[in-house]
């Protein structure tokens, strides 16, 4: 994975919310900085964390037209997915096995990011435990997720209680868990795929996130080993036109419009 230098990051002291912005300062390494010092910075810092009253938010000061990113499970296309997605008639509903079981699916997603998908599945009724390598993107998630946890609507805090996020390599998780003998009903795996920088479809925003967290460039190993850590399958989304991850052919596909999900069948979901 190629990653942005942490010195292209500052942490922003909100006085209103001190004492979090010294700690994520100290967590990810990183300069705190005043806000009349900001000017100072910004021919040197390129991403700025802040706690609002909204949130954790990452800016991107060398493009002020993009917008910022919050992790916020209760606004936006998170919840207009919860809502009126299309519940488990969804492609990644169907290619993680809702269609096929009335059990309760634990699923690994192995490439968390700012956990769409997560909460999707996690509303069907799912148990997740999500990983996430790249520290800020850790931290925005998990901000949204405790968040989540404490809001007033019921069904969102309840959704979020169904999902856990552990920071770290997945490689080297999922190869402890497969020492152990242990596996996931499910593993998951949405690997960020190279950019498309003459693409007219590519919003700015994804791009910002782009170049935040770099390529997954072992994708490929780590399909290799979410195959031993499986339990019933191995789930892959991919842009329509990719190649097959470690050029493994899937059993089976749920195709969308510009995307689709291999699906790598291990054994046949309980009933």
């Amino acid at each position: 994975m190629n990653v942005r230098g942490f010195s292209d990051y500052k942490v922003l002291a909100n006085k209103a919310f001190l004492s979090e912005s010294e700690a994520l300062a100290a967590r990810l390494k990183v300069s705190l900085i005043e806000e009349k010092d900001l000017g100072a910075f910004s021919e040197e810092t390129d991403f700025l964390l802040r706690y609002t009253e909204q949130g954790l938010v990452l800016e991107n000061l060398a493009a002020k037209k993009v917008n910022p990113v919050i992790v916020n499970f209760e606004v936006g296309a998170a919840n207009h997915r919860r809502l009126f997605g299309g519940g488990k008639g969804q492609l990644i509903a169907k290619a993680v096995g809702f269609n096929k079981t009335k059990s309760d699916i634990h699923i690994c997603d192995c490439t968390a990011g700012l956990g769409g998908d997560a909460f999707v599945l996690a509303s069907l009724g799912a148990s997740l435990t999500l990983i996430e390598r790249h520290p800020v993107v850790f931290e925005l998630l998990n901000d949204g997720l405790e968040r989540a946890r404490c809001s007033d609507s019921f069904e969102v805090a309840e959704i979020a209680r169904r999902i856990s996020l552990q920071t770290g390599n997945a490689i080297e998780i999922l190869t402890a868990k497969i020492s152990c003998n242990e596996k996931y009903d499910v593993v998951y795996l949405d690997p960020m795929f190279p950019e498309r920088k003459k693409s007219a479809s590519v919003k700015k925003e994804m791009q910002f996130f782009h170049s935040l967290v770099g390529n997954d460039e072992d994708s490929d190993q780590l399909l290799e080993l979410a195959l031993q850590a499986a339990l019933y399958r191995v789930v892959v989304k991919r842009p329509k036109i990719a190649p097959f991850l470690a050029s493994v052919k899937p059993n089976t596909q749920q195709l969308g419009r510009s995307s689709r999900y291999d699906i790598y069948s291990l054994k046949k979901l309980p009933d």
